[in-house]
């Protein structure tokens, strides 16, 4: 059965910004309570009062998982070398049997070249490649049978080196989007390995989200 405090809970895990905002304690929780009287009304299917929200928000914990917590702390804080590349553009094709012959011919031409930043992505139904704008006509050219479904310049990437065993620690990457989101910064794409994490963004993003990224260290 469905109680106030329930949906309150409800409301807050399913809003990461709602609850970080708890947690800091910048949120007045009359002001919310009155926010939230129609959403939880509706799902109990009955009039609540203001007040009853009010108290449930007080009285609402987050779950606290403290050896996790020095985890996270641990992993920001051994974070190792920041690296940023400009001049990037993005290819998004459609996936075909050829596809993979196209990118042979890309890799034969990069491979004795170390300064070409390059990443490729294949999905289900697409495949995505990021590599030095001064490659794009090598691109075109390749995969020029090819379905071109999306392309994009004038983005950079931001690759930061993580700490060994960051795959055993939850909400490392939750903790790094929060943070970008808090300060409104969009994400063009998003690639990793084990050890490493790298985010594309526009050009006119860049040094804010260096910014946020550094500040992760403490």
């Amino acid at each position: 059965m469905k109680t106030i405090a329930s949906c309150v809970e409800e409301i807050i895990v399913s809003s990461p910004f709602l609850e970080e905002g708890l947690s800091r304690e910048i949120i007045n929780f009359s002001a919310l309570a009155k926010d939230l009287n129609q959403p939880i009304s509706e799902m109990l299917r009955k009039p609540v009062k203001d007040g009853a929200i009010m108290m449930a928000l007080r009285r609402y914990q987050q779950p606290l998982n403290l050896e996790n917590s020095l985890h996270l702390k641990k992993v920001f804080k051994n974070l190792g070398d920041i690296t940023v590349r400009s001049n990037l553009s993005d290819f998004t094709f459609q996936n075909s049997e050829t596809l993979i012959d196209s990118h042979s011919q890309v890799l034969e031409k990069i491979s004795t070249n170390h300064q070409i930043f390059y990443a490729f992505t294949r999905g289900i139904f697409e495949s995505n490649i990021i590599i030095s704008t001064s490659e794009r006509d090598s691109i075109l050219q390749a995969f020029k049978k090819e379905t071109l479904l999306g392309k994009q310049d004038k983005l950079s990437a931001i690759s930061i080196y993580l700490p060994k065993g960051n795959s055993k620690i939850a909400g490392l990457y939750y903790q790094i989007f929060k943070r970008l989101a808090w300060e409104k910064i969009t994400l063009y794409e998003v690639v990793s390995t084990t050890n490493e994490f790298t985010i594309v963004v526009e050009d006119d993003l860049v040094d804010r989200a260096f910014s946020v990224i550094k500040r992760l260290k403490g």
